[in-house]
């Protein structure tokens, strides 16, 4: 997604969360908030795809240089396809090893 407009992925999440904002307060018109919502969209597209591109160079470097998977706690912040966000059990507790469990003490 190349849009011209977008400068950076902090911008870009600075914009979205002004947007987030002015949508909330509920002072726009109709036309305006559609208008809103869609940059939003465009913004939100934007920075989930620098996420992915960051998750890949990472995945590609372990400590030793080497191929690698991507840490567990960055992997742990991607969502497993279940709602529940990656490695989190239902109450949002971490759960280190996958089993369901929060190991903390």
């Amino acid at each position: 997604m190349d849009d011209p407009t977008i400068k950076d992925f902090e911008s870009a999440l600075a914009e979205l969360e002004t947007i987030v904002q002015t949508l909330e307060d509920g002072q726009l018109t109709l036309e305006q908030s559609l208008e809103r919502f869609e940059r939003g969209i465009t913004l939100s597209r934007y920075c989930h795809e620098r996420l992915e591109a960051a998750e890949k160079r990472i995945e590609l470097l372990n400590e030793g240089g080497e191929l690698g998977p991507a840490p567990d706690n960055l992997a742990g912040a991607a969502d497993d396809g279940n709602g529940n966000g990656g490695n989190r059990d239902d109450n949002g507790n971490g759960d280190d090893n996958g089993d369901g469990n929060d190991d903390e003490g």
